[in-house]
């Protein structure tokens, strides 16, 4: 019944989402859903320590409701430059 429950605040952009954005690499990343605001903010310690572990940095965390349509965002710039560098 949970798992429905988060599938309709889903659906209709409702539900919560922990929003990790890092400056190394340059990244966006959205983990969840969850149904309760305080479900999101118990779960995101475990997102920061796994990035910090993969050495991330200048991370910044938000916890908000939307619908996302991608779940990583990178500056695919920045994956570019070492194929354009001479």
């Amino acid at each position: 019944m949970k798992e429905l429950w988060i599938r309709v605040l889903s659906l209709l952009g409702m539900a919560h989402w922990v929003v990790i954005s890092t400056s190394a690499p340059r990244c966006t990343y959205y983990f969840g859903p969850f149904a309760r605001r305080s479900s999101a903010e118990k779960a995101q310690l475990g997102y920061l320590e796994d990035l910090r572990g993969e050495g991330a940095q200048d991370i910044q965390v938000t916890i908000k409701q939307c619908k996302p349509a991608r779940l990583t965002i990178f500056d695919e710039a920045e994956e570019l430059m070492p194929i354009l560098s001479p």
